[in-house]
């Protein structure tokens, strides 16, 4: 388990790294949703995700001489891009391990900060192994997408941040895929306002997270498939799922429908452009999947690296 004195810590470590995002009431989806809603933009954040924060806690951890073979990540894309960023800050070769299907703007901007591209596989545990082995070749240091305890202490810096802006919320919604978004910023909450609800938010075909919660124990899917790409994890991680089960009220689920909706109204009305990744827990708001009325909810919106192409077809849809 992580401390609230750990995501101190990070805050302290990443400050001059990261972008300390507002957040900022929302009178459209406040009326949308029957809550007084505050949105997180996490993708106005340097690489344009939140990951920057956990990736950055790593890197300037690491000991030079163990580092100096370099780095190397499992991503779907977002983590790449920070462990990239990062790396390169800390003078460290990078290398990120990706899906098969990775998103090319994501794939061109983890290029983009100078670090090396391996595709392999389809599923979150294949990239995961690959990286591992290739870590042992090349003698690199390894960074765990979201199952590392300095990763997590990164993000909960997101946290702290709403407890500061906003004292009195009453909720918090949270992305999830591996977990270790969520987390972080559940201990941060709970360690410092434990009446303080924190539901985490998956898309229905890829929910992980939410059998094991309902099952007590870790459960692995055979398949994922959302658009999300961010949240394709098949199974939670060793280290985020008892955070999960310790902190989090309750896990909530959207449809695909229901993800894209909240990417093109966030980009009509909340003039932010998200990521499906990052547009779920609006999803969860229009949809009346929060289980509050009256309430003051802040919304992460974790990330903005969604390819144009896709934002394109989905107005067209719209």
């Amino acid at each position: 388990m992580i401390s609230l004195q750990d995501i101190r810590e990070a805050e302290g470590r990443v400050a001059e790294v990261i972008n300390r995002t507002c957040l900022d009431h929302s009178a459209t989806f406040s009326r949308l949703s029957g809550n007084q809603v505050y949105l997180k933009p996490e993708n106005l954040q340097k690489t344009g995700a939140f990951k920057i924060r956990g990736a950055a806690n790593h890197v300037l951890q690491l000991d030079p001489r163990k580092a100096r073979g370099g780095v190397i990540t499992p991503s779907s894309g977002n983590h790449g891009q920070a462990v990239a960023y990062a790396a390169s800050l800390a003078g460290y070769p990078a290398v990120v391990v990706v899906p098969e299907d990775a998103s090319p703007a994501k794939v061109a901007a983890i290029k983009g900060y100078g670090a090396e591209v391996v595709f392999y596989g389809t599923t979150s545990l294949e990239r995961i192994e690959k990286a591992r082995e290739l870590a042992r070749e090349r003698g690199m240091a390894f960074v765990h997408a979201f199952d590392d305890p300095w990763v997590m202490a990164g993000q909960g810096t997101i946290g702290l941040e709403i407890l500061e802006d906003l004292p009195d919320v009453d909720a918090v919604l949270v992305p999830v895929g591996g977990g270790g978004l969520i987390s972080g910023i559940a201990t941060a909450i709970k360690e410092s306002r434990p009446k303080v609800l924190v539901f985490g938010v998956e898309p229905a075909g890829s929910n992980s997270m939410y059998l094991s919660c309902r099952a007590g124990k870790a459960t692995e899917l055979k398949g994922v498939n959302t658009i999300a790409d961010g949240l394709r994890t098949s199974r939670p991680g060793e280290l985020t799922f008892p955070v999960v089960q310790k902190y989090v009220d309750d896990i909530l689920l959207v449809s695909e429908e229901e993800i894209k909706t909240a990417l093109v109204t966030l980009l009509e009305r909340g003039k932010l452009l998200a990521e499906p990744s990052g547009a779920v827990t609006v999803a969860a708001l229009l949809a009346g999947k929060v289980p509050l009325r009256e309430k003051k909810v802040a919304a992460v919106i974790s990330g903005g690296n969604v390819d144009l192409k896709l934002a394109a077809e989905l107005i067209g849809e719209a």
